[in-house]
């Protein structure tokens, strides 16, 4: 696991949370309890602190860091999608950053709000709670409906129950030269949970 001290300031990571073995942790970093650090994630304590929130999530290849002397910030179960960037920022709870996203510093990600995939919000930007907010630079597009907001708390809670399969059955291996016979299945499935894309065109048919 690439966890690193910093001038004698060791990252902290909680019993219950899951880091990938592939991640990379330096210095002032708090990891809370049940959160989920993907392969790839930097999370570079070296200048300011870095705080994961209980129940958080960090995807594949994200990069969070901070100016010196201040905070980037995932409160409890924020879900940041995979490559995004996030720079001496504040998401709020249950918030979601979209693929590719990138948060500027002193940005304000209001709780349960939804930043789309490759936008870039700038710096000082405040995003309202339950807001949907895209482009470069982002804007508020809308207040998110009930409905997208349950879609978007069960990406959370697929997540949350990644940390344990995670925790409980992932092992690095060697690859098999065939695919065997009777081969396992992942226990996921297409109930488990859907694309935005997917979850718009339901309610479109219904």
């Amino acid at each position: 696991m690439g966890i690193y001290s910093i001038e004698g300031v060791i990252p902290v990571v909680h019993p219950t949370a899951f880091v990938h073995p592939e991640a990379v942790l330096i210095g002032d970093v708090h990891i809370a309890a049940g959160a989920y650090i993907g392969p790839l994630a930097s999370l570079r304590g070296d200048f300011g602190r870095i705080s994961v929130g209980t129940g958080a999530n960090v995807q594949d290849s994200c990069v969070l860091h901070s100016f010196p002397g201040s905070t980037c910030t995932v409160e409890d179960e924020g879900h940041i999608g995979h490559a995004a960037i996030l720079h001496g920022c504040t998401i709020r709870s249950g918030a979601m950053v979209g693929m590719n996203a990138v948060i500027m510093d002193n940005a304000d990600i209001g709780s349960r709000a939804l930043v789309a995939a490759n936008s870039f919000v700038a710096a000082e930007t405040v995003i309202p709670p339950d807001h949907l907010a895209a482009g470069n630079p982002a804007q508020v597009v809308r207040q998110l409906d009930e409905a997208t907001l349950a879609w978007k708390a069960n990406g959370i809670k697929v997540y949350q129950d990644l940390t344990r399969r995670s925790r409980t059955t992932l092992r690095q291996v060697q690859p098999l030269e065939a695919i065997e016979p009777n081969r396992p299945t992942l226990s996921t499935t297409s109930a488990t949970s859907i694309p935005l894309r997917e979850f718009r065109r339901q309610r479109q048919i219904g």
